[in-house]
């Protein structure tokens, strides 16, 4: 056994996904640049290959980025020293960013191009987890997304340069803030016609699923009495945190595969003697739709008010703990097409979505981004697959040579999907029909209402 007794997860699980994911992969064969063989496409080669030089030259700043961010994580909305490393990045190079966007403090915009066309926003996250830092490797996304910004710099602010702008926006606390939300709400996306980013994670992927996600938390208000001598006198708020605790567990069952609720009593009393009045319990809820999130949030409703009713308590029932909810991510293919081309270019093997199983799914705010306008949420390669995000592995991976390698190969990646979109008016039109077809943009701050 080991020294603190518990014993180690059986790997066979992984194991399976790992050999299902190699049988995929041998058996998907794309086109060149394209996750289903159509024509490439794009922006002019030559200027494509001074964007691909441009975020070469850049590897070493970069590199220092990625060490940096490692070196001295910093939570949501308190990442002010990560924010100033990157806008002063930005300046070194000629570029004054505005600070503060969206009345948050450590988030910032800066603007390349001559405008009078499409508008297509770079997003960096650099905001780290408590007590394990960068384990999500949001340093890799902020060097990746200044790098690409910085990378389309001379070709943007030439005189021949194409029409239209890119955008690059700071965006802080997507680590259980939603800060994305926060800074669309406050109009930080209303002039953007298409937005973009990439992720660290185990394999290089073009599409793979990102749960929508909301917060919520049960007050359950009982009353107390003595436990012994007149517990008939009492309404016991825990056994209504229970009783709903069992009912997540049954309710299970019944949910599509790609669901997840995870739940935890926060709250639970103070002494045995004394039926407890107040019992808390917090629970994450996720889905692949935003539908079939909005219906899981009416289950768990009900699930809290059964349990109320059963004991003679009362709950209070708190969705997104004051934040907002992160939907799944609608990744638009036409986008995603330039990205694979961009990275074969590299010399990256992009695996397209059904590869690797989607039962491995975590969550993001740019999933509201996707929902207003057309995006893409690649992941490059930084760890083995085996490593999971949110680990203490994964944290030491998103400070490596590879880590620092994936930020060179996004930043290139994005720059050059950013410099396709301005320049390829059928690209353009392709990624809105397809933004069209699955339903446009939506309400997303009504949308659970």
């Amino acid at each position: 056994m080991p020294v603190d007794g518990a014993r180690p997860p059986s790997t066979a699980y992984l194991d399976h996904l790992a050999a299902e994911t190699e049988l995929r992969r041998r058996a998907a064969e794309p086109g060149p640049g394209e996750p289903d063989g159509g024509t490439p496409g794009g922006a002019p080669a030559v200027l494509a290959g001074v964007v691909d030089a441009a975020a070469s030259a850049l590897e070493p700043e970069l590199a220092t980025v990625v060490r940096t961010l490692h070196a001295h994580p910093e939570t949501a909305f308190e990442e002010h020293d990560s924010a100033r490393l990157l806008v002063d990045l930005l300046g070194r190079h000629g570029i004054a960013a505005e600070t503060g966007t969206g009345g948050v403090a450590t988030a910032f915009r800066a603007t390349l191009g001559p405008g009078g066309g499409p508008t297509i926003a770079i997003c960096a996250e650099y905001d780290a987890l408590p007590e394990i830092g960068h384990a999500c490797g949001h340093n890799v996304i902020a060097a990746a997304g200044v790098g690409a910004f910085l990378a389309l710099k001379d070709v943007l602010q030439a005189t021949d340069a194409p029409a239209g702008r890119v955008v690059l926006l700071g965006t802080p606390a997507e680590e259980g803030h939603t800060g994305k939300e926060v800074l669309a709400r406050a109009g930080a996306f209303d002039d953007v016609d298409a937005a973009i980013m990439v992720h660290p994670y185990g394999a290089d992927v073009a599409d793979q699923v990102w749960l929508g996600r909301r917060l919520l938390t049960w007050t359950f208000t009982g009353r107390s009495a003595h436990a012994s001598a007149q517990p008939f006198m009492g309404r016991n708020a825990l056994d209504a945190a229970n009783l709903a605790y069992a009912g997540v567990g049954l309710l299970r069952q019944q949910l599509p595969p790609s669901d997840r609720v995870h739940a935890i009593i926060t709250d639970g009393g103070t002494r045995p003697s004394v039926i407890t009045e107040r019992a808390v319990v917090r629970l994450y809820a996720r889905s692949k739709y935003p539908d079939t999130l909005r219906d899981l949030s009416r289950r768990l409703d009900d699930v809290a008010r059964g349990a109320a009713l059963m004991t003679g308590t009362d709950v209070k029932i708190g969705w997104d703990d004051g934040a907002h909810p992160s939907l799944p991510v609608r990744t638009n293919a036409a986008l995603t097409a330039r990205w694979v081309a961009a990275q074969q270019r590299r010399g990256r093997d992009v695996l397209p979505a059904g590869v690797v199983s989607e039962t491995l799914a975590a969550s993001t705010d740019f999933g509201n981004i996707s929902f207003r306008v057309p995006g893409i949420h690649p992941l490059i390669k930084v760890a083995d697959p085996a490593v999971a995000l949110h680990t203490k592995d994964f944290a030491a991976a998103a400070g490596s040579a590879r880590a620092v390698a994936a930020a060179v190969d996004g930043a290139a990646g994005l720059a050059l999907t950013a410099l396709d979109y301005l320049c390829d008016d059928g690209l353009r039109a392709a990624v809105d029909d397809e933004f069209s077809a699955a339903g446009g943009s939506i309400d997303v701050p009504s949308y659970f209402d």
